[in-house]
C-alpha cells in the first residue's frame, strides 16, 4: 500500500500523556529523522518506534545519509497562531548526498532506549539527489501543530 498520509503515532502519544509519562521532550536536539522508501506501510495505531517493523528494512541509503537518520536541530515549542502549539525545527538538508526514493520522514526520540516514534511526515512523491543536495524545508505551520481552543 505505501506511504499516503503523514501522522502522529498513538502508542507514544498514549505513553506521553497516561500513567507511563513517556519522557519526550521536543526541544531536545537529539531526535533524529530517518527516511524512508514507499515500500513501507505505516500503522499510526500499532507503529511504535525506529528499528521496529515497517522501520527495520527499507531505510534509504547513499552517499552523505547515514543509516538511522540524522540529528533534527534548533528545535522549538511555540504557541503560533494563539491556541496552537507549534513544534518546529532548522530545515533538514544533507549536502553532497546521493538519495534515491526517499518518501518519508520517520522523526523519532533517538535519545531513549526504545527509539520511541513520534510523526511520519509524506512527502506526497519520491524525490532523489545526485551528488546535490537533500532538503526538507518545515511548512509555516512547523512539523507539527495542535489546536488547543475548544470547538
Amino acid at each position: 500500500m505505501g506511504v499516503t498520509v503523514s501522522g502522529l503515532f498513538i502508542p507514544t502519544w498514549t505513553d506521553i500523556l497516561d500513567t507511563t509519562q513517556l519522557a519526550i521532550d521536543l526541544d531536545l536536539e537529539t531526535h533524529k529523522l530517518a527516511m524512508f522508501t514507499n515500500t513501507i506501510t505505516p500503522n499510526f495505531s500499532t507503529d511504535t518506534a525506529y528499528g521496529v517493523a515497517p522501520y527495520n528494512a527499507n531505510e534509504v541509503s547513499g552517499t552523505g545519509y547515514t543509516a538511522g537518520g540524522h540529528e533534527v536541530t534548533t528545535t522549538a515549542l511555540s504557541e503560533s497562531p494563539t491556541g496552537t502549539l507549534m513544534w518546529d525545527a532548522a530545515d533538514w538538508s544533507r549536502s553532497s548526498s546521493t538519495i534515491t526514493n526517499a518518501r518519508c520522514a520517520l522523526i523519532y526520540a533517538d535519545a531513549l532506549a526504545g527509539n520511541n516514534a513520534i510523526v511520519l511526515v509524506d512527502f506526497d512523491a519520491d524525490y532523489s539527489t545526485v551528488s546535490g543536495t537533500f532538503t526538507i524545508q518545515w511548512a509555516s505551520t512547523g512539523i507539527l501543530n495542535f489546536d488547543l481552543t475548544p470547538a
